[in-house]
């Protein structure tokens, strides 16, 4: 090796340290910050905390680990289902008012919209265990609300809440299971967006629905847009692959993952909702 190549080989080899050292340190920031970076809570009083034309009621309770929660109650006087609604992970409910709106008035629901620990009104921090327990309580109090049984619910979230609804559908049953521009896990959206990172290997966060949802046994309807840019439309088919019968999966053309949800969507709905045998055995009283 001659000498004048020493001082390029030896400039290559610290060049290529200093870049190794920083993604390390990236990695180990990412670790660090996963949570932040997954959730994106509005607290209170951000929101719109009482919107016109809907006499909601606030409910209040707690996860077993004794975190005070709360959401917004919706009862119907001829309700067709009770619906327990989780949303995604950012905002709070009062982001999700006209969708309230929308199953009471247009689909015929009574509905509990509650936020996860550390949104809106809710107490705590957000994590994986924590919504997921969040999402039990809040169906526990829907279900003495109305007096019926938590499986008669019909679970229904949007994105990262879809993932939270496959959860408690899988483990105890549900009337339905409805689920909108949600995924087959969390770290194959994170691998999708951040393919120079070891998403797959890092994640603490998994909300693994994939590997879940074969253990739901009943309806489910899927919407899905074509044109979601955060969560494609490819891992929403994934996971309406994995699901048993009967199912049907809704696409919404041109639709991306924000964008307000077109009355087609509602209509399926309540045609879904309509549909859905009456739940057996007699009310809880």
């Amino acid at each position: 090796m001659t000498r004048s190549l020493r001082p390029w080989l030896f400039l290559v080899w610290r060049a290529a340290r200093t870049a190794l050292i920083a993604y390390l340190v990236i990695l180990v920031a990412v670790m660090f910050l996963e949570e932040s970076l997954i959730f994106f809570p509005s607290v209170y009083p951000e929101g719109d905390w009482q919107p016109a034309g809907l006499a909601v009621e606030d409910a209040w309770f707690q996860a077993a680990d004794g975190t005070k929660l709360h959401g917004w109650y919706l009862p119907h006087p001829r309700a067709r289902a009770a619906v327990l609604f989780c949303h995604g992970n950012g905002g709070n409910i009062t982001h999700r008012a006209h969708a309230l709106h929308m199953l009471n008035r247009r689909v015929g629901a009574s509905v509990l919209m509650f936020d996860y620990r550390g949104y809106g009104r809710s107490e705590g921090k957000p994590d994986e265990p924590g919504i997921l327990a969040d999402a039990r309580a809040a169906r526990a109090w829907l279900a003495a609300r109305e007096k019926i049984r938590e499986s008669d619910i019909v679970m229904m979230g949007e994105s990262l809440g879809g993932a939270v609804a496959v959860d408690l559908a899988a483990r105890d049953g549900a009337r339905a299971l409805v689920v909108e521009s949600t995924f087959s896990s969390l770290p194959d959206v994170g691998a999708y967006h951040y393919a120079w990172l070891p998403v797959r290997l890092l994640a603490r966060t998994r909300l693994d629905s994939l590997s879940k949802i074969g253990n739901y046994r009943g309806p489910l309807l899927q919407a899905h847009g074509d044109g979601d840019t955060i969560v494609p439309i490819e891992f929403g088919r994934r996971l309406f692959e994995a699901a048993n019968e009967p199912k049907h999966f809704l696409m919404l053309p041109g639709h991306d993952h924000n964008n307000v949800l077109p009355d087609t969507y509602y209509d399926a709905l309540a045609e879904f909702i309509e549909r859905l045998p009456a739940p057996p055995g007699r009310p809880v009283e």
